[in-house]
Order: structure tokens, then sequence, then C-alpha cells
């Protein structure tokens, strides 16, 4: 049988839409190491052309 005192213990109410929105599109703002690495490259070539 269930027993829903201790189940009502283990609930946890889901995320706001707003939240949700936050903890989903997160995700997507971060780079990737490509992105990264390219983002690096092209700095070390400004940097390299400053000096010449």
């Amino acid at each position: 049988m269930i027993d829903f005192e201790e189940e009502l213990k283990k609930f946890r109410p889901s995320l706001e839409v707003e939240d949700a929105e936050e903890a989903i599109n997160g995700y997507q703002n971060t780079m990737d190491m490509v992105e990264m690495l390219m983002k690096l490259s092209d700095r070390t070539k400004a940097k390299e052309e400053e000096q010449e």
C-alpha cells in the first residue's frame, strides 16, 4: 500500500517557467571548445601582428 505521508516528504515542485527556460537555454549559451580555440587563435594572431 502507498504511504502518502512518505511520498509527500519526497515531493519536489517542478521549476517555474522562467527558471526552466534559464536551465534549458543556459546550456546553449556556453561556448564549445572549438569556438574557444578559434577565438584564442584570433587573439594570438592579432597580438603577433601588433608586435610586427
